[in-house]
């Protein structure tokens, strides 16, 4: 069957029109001619017969095997339209205009500073990388453009892990972290960690030189607490907190979060920043402003206070754990800030934006990972009568179909 591809799905497969409805074409640009096998929706055995002017050699040399990147047949400038188009698409089905800023900020190859990565122990050894597209099997990934060094560097000790906690029937996740005191990894999917595993692991990690090692929920090995920068600070991070993927992308986040908060009218005096988690927000507004964090999570607030009251000359910071979606912030809670930060999971924040919908907050920096929800968070804060005034689209997950997006409204009615 010989097929055009029309567009790109949100999952980054084509979508060609097919004789029983769309045909879905793994690693095909819109405007490429393809042959191949249909079997059901998908296009199989697929030969390109005219291939788009946007189409790259991949960089990576794992790239048509492993499914860690989904992108890299594309040049930059078509993913950056065609995320931007992602975002437009989602506000224009909630009625709204799309004010997207010209730019998109793209982290570098080799910037990923947290991943996680599969592991099954053979009978050689072990097999470490991520995972081929669609499928159990694990693709070793020596070359990987996406990590950085730092992380590339730890192969090594994850490979021995998988070793010496691992099996041939069970497959192991493992998150390795880089920071500024060395990698923190954490395992799970592992051998029961009894006393003498524990003792192996331990000096496997004093062999290769992890800050910290947790297996199955346990920290079984820490010479030093991992750290990473946020602002000024230096946050102590438990393990599988939540952080921006790369360094770039949090910096491209913030910048965008400063501009939105300080506006025309300068910085305000106190700033309310929900689903704060360790700081990421927080603690940069606190240089000009008092900030009062909120977070779920109790380890994390904790967390953010301790760094807080270690950096000198900071505003006054207060930190408050809470369920954002089962008790959100009510209106009388609400008064007296200058401005809201809200970075919600992927899921968005429909309770709490609507709170904020009716508050009289001047102005409201939202961030997402998900241009669906927040589509919908930002319909519910115009009908409240807010004005979305810009968003910026950044790629912190390059070569991938992850999107995340900044933005500014301000109170116009």
């Amino acid at each position: 069957m010989k097929l055009t591809v029309e567009r790109l799905g949100h999952h980054g497969d084509g979508i060609a029109p097919g004789p029983s409805g769309p045909v879905f074409v793994s690693g095909i640009l819109p405007g490429e001619e393809v042959e191949g096998t249909l079997n059901g929706d998908r296009l199989e055995e697929v030969r390109i017969v005219t291939p788009s002017s946007a189409r790259v050699k991949p960089p990576c040399v794992h790239a048509r095997a492993c499914g860690g990147c989904q992108l890299q047949h594309a040049a930059d400038p078509f993913v950056a339209d065609w995320k931007q188009g992602v975002v437009r698409q989602a506000l224009v089905q909630q009625g709204l205009s799309a004010p997207i800023r010209d730019g998109v900020a793209t982290s570098p190859p080799n910037s990923r500073r947290r991943a996680t990565l599969s592991g099954r122990r053979t009978k050689g050894g072990a097999l470490l990388g991520f995972h081929a597209r669609g499928r159990d099997l694990i693709i070793p990934v020596p070359q990987c453009r996406l990590l950085h060094p730092d992380l590339m560097a730890t192969l090594p000790a994850l490979e021995a892990l998988v070793v010496l906690g691992g099996s041939r029937t069970a497959e192991l996740s493992l998150t390795v972290t880089r920071s500024l005191t060395g990698p923190d990894v954490t395992v799970t999917g592992g051998k029961p960690a009894d006393a003498t595993l524990r003792m192996d692991l331990a000096r496997l990690a004093e062999q290769f030189g992890l800050a910290r090692l947790t297996w199955d929920g346990e920290i079984v090995a820490q010479r030093i607490e991992p750290q990473v920068t946020m602002g000024g600070a230096r946050v102590g991070f438990p393990p599988g907190a939540f952080m921006q993927a790369t360094e770039a992308g949090e910096a491209s986040l913030l910048s965008a979060v400063r501009e939105a908060v300080g506006g025309a009218a300068g910085q305000p005096r106190r700033v309310l920043d929900l689903f704060s988690g360790m700081g990421t927000f927080s603690l940069p507004l606190a240089e000009v402003s008092e900030v009062h964090a909120v977070e779920g999570d109790s380890v994390l607030t904790t967390a953010l206070d301790r760094a807080a009251r270690m950096v000198p000359g900071l505003r006054r910071v207060t930190a408050e754990t809470r369920d954002l979606f089962r008790r959100p912030l009510e209106s009388d809670e609400l008064k007296g800030y200058g401005a809201v930060v809200i970075d919600p999971p992927r899921a968005g924040a429909e309770a709490q934006v609507a709170r904020l919908a009716a508050s009289a907050i001047p102005v409201i920096a939202m961030v997402s990972c998900n241009p669906v929800t927040f589509a919908r968070d930002a319909r519910i804060l115009v009908q409240g009568g807010y004005a979305l005034d810009w968003v910026q689209v950044v790629d912190q997950f390059r070569w991938s179909v992850h999107i995340e997006v900044a933005a500014r409204f301000h109170r116009a009615t």
